[in-house]
């Protein structure tokens, strides 16, 4: 009996460590329960995104006004005409049953050229424009949504881009700067380019800030310009926008029209929309203008874009120190460097060229002016520039009787000597 059992412990022995490496196939009990937590978990998955799109759907619905007019741009966008007084400022508390204003006085010292100033989006080459009494917004899609990395955050900026040591968090710049003095505005004349941007997660802008506050929570920005940013609009054309924020871009603000706050006058400029011509490396050169005021009467921060045209206005009541003036205005590039494979990013600022090329080469920014207090447009008296990585992307400062204040500006990003 003990030889017999001696020959039958191996066999049982092996028996046994197949059933437990077959636990869970021979184990109706194990599974079961692993088939259940699969279905269990599939639900809760199936739930999440539901829970998502009704919540992404909800907000489309929010900030996609009714359309008297849709009209389809060449790069694919629709443009919504929405009747002046349902566009997406008026959900706001404070504007509630309001109309647009009338606009204000323009700065002394301001000069419009109107020749030619509306055609320089793609979707209104040739010549459309939605009717009077209506303001174009660019249709958000479900698509454009999903692309943010958070969906109650979508049309926000989720870092601080105006700190000089901004660096830290992957915003890098080349800008010129006042400070020191009461400001009520703005102006600047600046190419527009097609850099190219690495991937979804980073921008390229070129653009003004009008800044009061310190770079705490309490920080207020008006900001306009062109920008390349695939993760909001899915695509890498330049596109003309604005920002603001009163809170350092913690809870308020947005990107364009995407939150109740900026109120759009004009009816022949989608903010948010494709610019078109851009500036060519060693060819053609087009500028755009910019001007930012305080209207002296209301106290709104007023809009011009291109050559004379009005677009709109920031009710005063967004801001806290913004109410009364501002304490520094920026003008200049910016990116985000998300770092990808360890080295510095290849996204471009600008022309994708340094500074040193000069014109039709390089990206620039001219005529630069600030108003006062006396609603006068000035030239500047104390520009400084700064750049935060000059081997990626650097600046040079200068003055002459044609440009005024005038920098070259930008970079490749990554090279040799920015690896």
């Amino acid at each position: 009996m003990a030889s017999s059992d001696c020959k039958i412990s191996p066999i049982i022995s092996i028996f046994v460590f197949f059933l437990f490496l077959n636990s869970s196939s021979v184990c109706p009990v194990c599974s079961s329960e692993s088939g259940e937590f699969n279905r269990v978990n599939q639900t809760f998955h199936a739930r999440e995104e539901l829970e998502k799109l009704k919540m992404i759907r909800a907000h489309l619905m929010k900030i996609n006004k009714p359309a008297v007019k849709t009209l389809q741009s060449p790069d694919g966008d629709l443009i919504d005409c929405v009747a002046s007084h349902q566009q997406p400022a008026f959900d706001h508390p404070q504007l509630k049953g309001q109309k647009p204003l009338d606009p204000p006085e323009r700065p002394k010292g301001h000069h419009s050229n109107r020749m030619g100033s509306e055609n320089y989006q793609l979707w209104s080459i040739l010549g459309e424009s939605c009717p009077e009494g209506t303001i174009p917004i660019r249709r958000t899609s479900e698509k454009d949504v999903l692309r943010a990395s958070n969906v109650r955050k979508f049309g926000r900026r989720i870092t601080k881009p105006i700190r000089r040591d901004s660096s830290s968090n992957g915003h890098e710049h080349a800008v010129g700067y006042v400070t020191g003095d009461q400001y009520y505005g703005a102006k600047a004349s600046l190419n527009v380019w097609a850099p190219r941007v690495a991937n979804q997660y980073e921008f390229s802008l070129s653009q003004m800030w009008v800044i009061s506050g310190s770079f705490g929570n309490d920080l207020n920005t008006i900001e306009a310009g062109w920008q390349v940013s695939p993760e909001l609009y899915g695509d890498n054309y330049p596109r003309f926008f604005t920002y603001w924020t009163s809170d350092a871009y913690q809870a308020t603000g947005c990107y364009n029209l995407l939150c109740s706050g900026f109120v759009q006058t004009n009816n022949k400029i989608a903010i948010g929309a494709a610019i078109s011509p851009t500036s060519s490396y060693n060819g053609g050169q087009f500028d755009i203008s910019l001007l930012v005021w305080k209207d002296p009467k209301h106290g709104n921060w007023w809009l011009e874009f291109g050559s004379g045209v009005l677009v709109g206005y920031w009710p005063s009541f967004l801001f806290t120190h913004l109410r009364s003036h501002a304490t520094m205005v920026q003008y200049g590039g910016e990116v985000v460097n998300s770092n990808p494979s360890g080295l510095h990013t290849s996204t471009q600022m600008g022309s994708g060229h340094f500074a040193g090329e000069g014109f039709g080469k390089a990206s620039y920014f001219r005529n630069l002016q600030v108003v006062d207090w006396d609603n006068s447009l000035i030239p500047l008296s104390n520009l400084r520039v700064l750049a935060d990585h000059p081997n990626c992307y650097d600046i040079q400062g200068g003055i002459n009787t044609v440009w005024g204040n005038y920098f070259y500006y930008g970079g490749p990003g990554e090279n040799s000597k920015c690896p």
